[in-house]
């Protein structure tokens, strides 16, 4: 095997593990080419030598014999000095700890501390003591002060007066025993009274926050995982102090912090022990429950809460005996049994056993996706988050646990927000992403590769988005069909969908399509874009991308769409603490590496790749910029409004465009208010029915920021509401043509007319161009040419 190749030591590791593999820890241990023969006798040893050098004769491996030695009861083994009395460190090794000058840089600082951390576990607290030698370690934190030569020289005094450390016996039990400060954690691990290893840790601000009793508990479930080779599959003891823990696999977790720490503590056998201290440890358990004393050890006597006198002398013998009691449920046994069928919980559970490092993950989840992990714990085969039972998206309790919170005689057939507090309390469902959608068009773009328009489909828990091209005319078919293209095959069909009224939308045919595939579609209310806000703040959003993207070449903005879609997916969003990229695929979006120009032999990548790193530079600054006043903009003029069936209320239409062919001078003094009309009933905390005129085409649901109570018995006569087409645009309605004329358009001649409009005097009538007018009102144009015609 050639010199350099980095895989090399592992695979001579592998060679030497193959070769002796039915030896190893048996009577051999193997560490590259140091190999340790051990034996409890003599004659065992020349025969276990003799099996060990056969096998070295049979690979055809060869061993110089200056470094050899046979037949000795101490010896030195990688930086270690074995004997019959235990393991020590190698006083060769402490030679240069003894020499080692004061640093005088966080390089040399840093040989110092990696040499004495090797030896770190022959030192009680060695995390304590190293604690001001390795806070100088931080970026642009050195700064040698008295504490650190103090810790320095203190550090070199354990150092050279190490202990000598047991070896392991694994027929006798091991001993933990824990303790904790306010500053750091410590450990021993011990056999028959003699230290096997030490462990320490200090402790970070965060944990320095944490009760005694957490403290307490972190530093059992920092030793049982540094020792877990010793552990696993053994009963052991644990020694602590603090006597609350002596009942830890008695009481329920309560807090996040008790909850983790369970899950990293399943599969080990041990039993807590509590090291005599002071009295009175129980005195909180005792506070809460009490028990009569009986001059009888032999029965067992159960007592109620309040069944005794305050003041009842309570035996320490009895402390034992205490315990805590909880209700049970039948229907838990159920939901149990339901719940091992249940793919989703059992893949979740799996995922929260793999955190807690007791099974293999095939991947590393992100930090967020750990953070969110850590809520959850196994209770008695019951999933939980939070102390709240988990069900699955899809689990029919849902539906069995909202009828026992709502339709039971002790839940009152309460409403939607009681039931729902009560629910949450005990239950916990998480929504799944691409359930409920929201969809909308971003029209108006100037033609690009014959597109013209974007169909936007955002996921309203993930914020996740699609902005899919099309052409312009578009039916309700090809928009379906783009969704099933675009949408369906990446996330299957939605639950529900949330649209505007435009009329693709409102289509018999989509009603019908969604209808067939059990999907709910709900319509925003009328003429209020707010109802389906987050899609019109996508789509705001998109129009900013595409303005930074495309604002050189704005008839390019198709070949950025892709990019403006990555950008938008992979951004922070502040609802949900996440990138949307990262709720729906639980790990962090992909990086996209900065490209170093002129790295390239081709011209035209290299062009391309340098603007795409500028355009995405100045994308990341608007796009925050946008995000942060998303929710600022929507409730900057919102007021509280609300009204009751029967009562006459104006409407306004000031929220919808007022156009008409041409812009009339007059629009300013149009009427803000129509009406008032009586409210037929309520939908919803926000919209309400309307009692309008017959014949007229205008949604009757309007949002209450549309209505204004009318004061007073007197009604005035009703204005006559004006034509909105299907597009949300207020729009005059011509009544007569009164002069035409020729105009010249170009290269072409045209003709304009002068058009009387419905609801205004003749002197407001304005000139319009004859074939646009054809086009927007064809059936008032056949019959004016009727007329004509007839004459």
């Amino acid at each position: 095997m050639p010199f350099g190749l980095t895989n090399a030591p592992a695979t001579f590791q592998g060679l030497m593990n193959e070769i002796f593999r039915n030896c190893l820890r048996r009577f051999v241990l193997v560490f590259f080419d140091d190999i340790l023969v051990y034996s409890t006798s003599w004659s065992d040893h020349l025969r276990h030598l003799h099996t060990v050098l056969e096998i070295l004769k049979h690979h055809q491996l060869f061993v110089k014999m200056t470094k050899c030695a046979f037949g000795v009861s101490t010896i030195e083994y990688l930086g270690h000095i074995v004997s019959r009395q235990g393991v020590s460190a190698d006083p060769s090794k402490l030679n240069a700890v003894a020499d080692w000058p004061v640093s005088t840089s966080v390089k040399s600082l840093r040989g110092f501390l990696g040499l004495t951390c090797y030896y770190r576990k022959f030192i009680p607290h060695y995390g304590r003591e190293s604690f001001p030698l390795t806070q100088l370690t931080k970026k642009d934190g050195f700064l040698w002060t008295p504490e650190a030569t103090a810790a320095f020289h203190k550090l070199k005094e354990l150092m050279l007066s190490p202990r000598v450390l047991a070896l392991p016996d694994f027929t006798i039990p091991f001993i933990i025993e824990s303790d904790a400060s306010g500053s750091g954690i410590g450990a021993v691990l011990q056999q028959e009274g003699r230290p096997v290893a030490f462990t320490s840790k200090t402790l970070g601000p965060r944990n320095q926050a944490l009760s005694t009793y957490e403290r307490e508990m972190m530093a059992i479930v920092h030793a049982i995982k540094k020792w877990h080779h010793y552990l696993q599959g053994r009963h052991f003891i644990i020694k602590t102090d603090h006597h609350s823990l002596k009942y830890f696999l008695n009481h329920k977790a309560h807090t996040p912090f008790q909850q983790k720490w369970v899950t990293k503590l399943l599969g080990y056998d041990y039993e807590i022990h509590y090291r005599q201290g002071s009295d009175n440890k129980a005195a909180d358990a005792l506070s809460r429950f009490r028990i009569s004393h009986s001059s009888s050890t032999d029965q067992v006597q159960v007592f109620a809460m309040d069944s005794l006198p305050i003041g009842t002398d309570v035996s320490g013998q009895y402390i034992e005996n205490l315990a805590i009691t909880y209700p049970y449920h039948s229907w838990m046994d159920d939901l149990r049994r339901y719940n091992e069928g249940d793919l989703w919980i059992l893949s979740k559970k799996q995922e929260v056993l793999a955190i807690a490092g007791l099974t293999q993950s095939p991947h590393t989840p992100s930090l967020s996706t750990t953070n969110h992990l850590l809520k959850f714990h196994i209770d008695n085969g019951l999933l939980k988050y939070n102390s709240r039972i988990v069900l699955s998206p899809d689990s029919i309790w849902k539906i069995k646990v909202f009828a026992a919170h709502h339709s039971v005689p002790t839940a009152g057939h309460a409403g939607f927000l009681k039931t729902y507090q009560r629910l949450s309390r005990s239950f916990y469902w998480p929504n799944k992403v691409w359930t409920d959608i929201s969809m909308d068009f971003n029209v108006g773009l100037p033609p690009c590769q014959g597109k013209s328009v974007i169909f936007v489909v955002v996921d309203r828990l993930s914020k996740y988005a699609h902005f899919i091209a099309l052409s312009h005319p578009y039916s309700a078919a090809t928009i379906a069909q783009l969704f099933m293209d675009h949408v369906f095959k990446l996330h299957g069909m939605p639950s529900s969908i949330v649209c505007d009224r435009d009329p693709v939308f409102v289509s018999d045919f989509w009603k019908e399509f969604f209808k067939l595939h059990d999907v709910a579609l709900r319509m925003s209310s009328g003429y209020h874009p707010q109802t389906d806000g987050q899609t019109e703040v996508v789509n705001r959003c998109l129009e900013t991308y595409l303005r930074c993207f495309a604002a050189a070449q704005p008839k390019k903005w198709l070949l950025w769409l892709s990019w403006a879609e990555f950008s938008y997916n992979t951004a922070y969003h502040t609802s949900t603490k996440l990138t949307p990229f990262e709720v729906v695929y639980g790990q962090p979006p992909p990086m996209v590496t900065p490209y170093e120009p002129s790295t390239t032999r081709f011209a035209n990548v290299d062009r391309s790749l340098v603007a795409r790193d500028r355009m995405l530079t100045r994308l990341k600054s608007n796009l925050l910029m946008a995000q942060n006043r998303m929710k600022t903009q929507a409730d900057k003029h919102r007021s509280k409004r609300e009204f009751q069936v029967g009562d006459m209320v104006y409407l306004r239409l000031a929220p919808y465009r007022l156009q008409s062919l041409a812009a009339h001078s007059y629009h300013k003094l149009l009427p803000k208010f129509y009406g008032p009309y009586e409210i037929l009933e309520k939908l919803g905390p926000v919209a309400y029915k309307l009692q309008l005129p017959t014949g007229c085409k205008i949604h009757p649901v309007f949002h209450v920021s549309c209505l204004k109570k009318h004061l007073g018995t007197h009604v005035t006569p009703s204005l006559t509401l004006p034509r909105i087409t299907e597009d949300g645009i207020v729009q005059d309605e011509p009544l007569a043509i009164l002069e035409r004329k020729l105009v010249k358009r170009g290269n072409a001649a045209g003709v304009d007319v002068l058009v009387h409009w419905k609801g205004h005097t003749p002197e407001d009538a304005t000139w319009e161009d004859y074939h646009d007018l054809q086009t927007r009102f064809p059936e008032f144009i056949a019959q004016v040419e009727a007329a004509f015609n007839s004459r």
